[in-house]
């Protein structure tokens, strides 16, 4: 299949996302996670980007890059060649880390820019890992909250200053806009439906559940007591990846 040309941003921002190669976890433990933010640093200090915001998930990565000396083809690969380097060596594998290329979309406004930020550090809530972005340590929240290190890591100061030029004002601005509700649609995961997958049997698919529940802290029998946004999205995920009929997810639901 020809690889088409990707669209080329006027701002030199991009929202970009990497994941695992064959859905598989990027990250086993936390100094893996701790690497990969470490490199993100290394590579923007060499002034190759600009970086506005991350977010690290299990088996995907959400960035949000602007442009310097590096157009983000060469960016990505470096990034991405050096985390694959350590984690071959470490784990003793050999082989691809990341899934094909890298996805990304262009960011053309402030607005779309603010939306971005917010998309990416809301992305462990939308999944049901945590209630608020605050209470995910994997993601570049805090930094813009005042609750973590890594602060040289982005380059919060331009995000800020769209909300305003006091830094304090701003801080509490970022935060409120952070917590609103939308329904604003970025590349994900979920949703790069021209992939040839193969879905998932019965037994793959129980597989699949019990490590979405370990990932979550649950248990199959307490679904039906948990918030019906984290069982939709439970539900919605195993439907995505499942070749089974709504009648056997039932069953595999209990």
């Amino acid at each position: 299949m020809p690889r088409f040309r990707r669209k080329l941003s006027k701002s030199r921002i991009y929202h970009v996302m990497v994941r695992g190669n064959e859905r598989k976890d990027l990250f086993l433990d936390n100094d893996d996670r701790e690497k990969f933010i470490d490199i993100l640093y290394k590579k923007k200090t060499e002034n190759e980007y600009d970086l506005y915001a991350y977010c690290l998930m299990s088996n995907h990565v959400h960035l949000l890059i602007r442009e310097c000396s590096n157009e983000i083809a060469r960016i990505m690969k470096r990034i991405n060649t050096s985390y694959a380097c350590y984690f071959n060596k470490k784990y003793d594998r050999i082989g691809h880390v990341f899934q094909d290329r890298y996805k990304s979309e262009v960011i053309e406004s402030e607005r779309h820019l603010l939306a971005a930020v917010r998309y990416i550090h809301n992305n462990p809530v939308k999944a049901g890992l945590v209630r608020s972005a605050s209470q995910y340590k994997w993601s570049s929240y805090n930094i813009y909250a005042d609750l973590e290190s890594h602060s040289k890591t982005v380059d919060k100061d331009m995000v800020l200053g769209i909300f305003t030029e006091n830094k304090q004002r701003a801080k509490e601005l970022f935060i409120e806009f952070s917590k609103q509700e939308t329904d604003d649609t970025f590349i994900d995961y979920t949703e790069d439906k021209d992939m040839d997958f193969t879905l998932l049997n019965r037994k793959e698919t129980e597989a699949y559940l019990d490590n979405l529940l370990v990932e979550r802290n649950l248990k199959k029998e307490n679904l039906r007591g948990i918030n019906p946004s984290m069982r939709s999205e439970i539900i919605k995920e195993l439907r995505s990846k499942s070749a089974l009929s709504i009648r056997e997810m039932a069953g595999v639901l209990g």
